[in-house]
């Protein structure tokens, strides 16, 4: 699943369709997709994991979920869920995604404070949503998109081992300081990403994620295939990451 790096990148590389009037669309959405034909594209808009395309009264939420993907100016031969052929020729298109309308602002629907990528991300609100979730597991408050919007799998994995905090340790037994470095951690390690992906560097800055060995200390890493409430692969350290109780 792409995480909030990999949407800002998209919102990025699709900026030049902005102020840019869709000629045609086409694809096999269930959503009333021809709605847009005609429409112009008045700004990019990216919260966690979801992309938002803003037109006139209304935005698009599009979620690549587990395997979705895009593509610009490059088609391939399968069928996208929405396809936009703008009026200078340039053409967007998302397969397996998720598309649906928002109507109105979208300000009455995101909480921007809570997007770790966002300049409006708000740590201190963060630590007093963790305090209300005493008995979450650490693995899983890093994924609850309500306290850290982007933050997906990778980032979670990268981030406990970067504090030394086990999967498993629920939220209400870390030290006031062990919460504050996740979630400084969460935002610093996700331009981290951001970064490294740009660089098409990613993969080799895994410290845990899919690796077999601590580069810490050399311990063999634990593996769960379904950790959590998320059930969500898990790669850490029994030696160096601490199991809070």
């Amino acid at each position: 699943m792409p995480e909030g790096p990999s949407i800002v990148i998209l919102k990025e590389e699709a900026s030049r369709f902005v102020g840019r009037t869709v000629a045609r669309v086409h694809g096999n959405s269930r959503e009333p997709i021809q709605r847009l034909a005609g429409q112009r594209l008045r700004a990019l808009h990216s919260w966690g994991k979801h992309f938002l395309p803003e037109f006139d009264g209304f935005s698009l939420r599009i979620h690549l979920m587990l395997y979705g993907s895009y593509r610009i100016d490059a088609p391939n031969e399968t069928p996208p869920r929405l396809g936009l052929v703008f009026d200078d020729g340039g053409e967007l298109d998302f397969y397996a995604c998720s598309a649906r309308f928002i109507e109105g602002p979208l300000d009455a629907v995101y909480d921007w404070s809570a997007d770790v990528m966002n300049d409006a991300w708000d740590p201190a609100a963060a630590r007093r949503k963790l305090r209300l979730r005493p008995q979450a597991l650490a693995a899983d408050a890093l994924l609850d998109q309500d306290v850290f919007a982007g933050v997906g799998n990778i980032i979670k994995n990268e981030v406990l081992h970067r504090i030394r905090v086990h999967p498993e340790s629920p939220v209400g037994a870390l030290p006031p300081r062990k919460r504050g470095e996740l979630v400084k951690q969460a935002r610093e390690y996700s331009f981290d990403f951001l970064r490294w992906k740009k660089a098409f560097v990613l993969r080799q800055h895994f410290q845990v994620h899919t690796r077999t060995h601590c580069p810490r200390d050399g311990q063999r890493l634990s593996y769960r295939k379904h950790l959590g409430r998320a059930q969500r692969r898990a790669f850490f350290c029994e030696a160096c990451q601490r199991l809070y109780e």
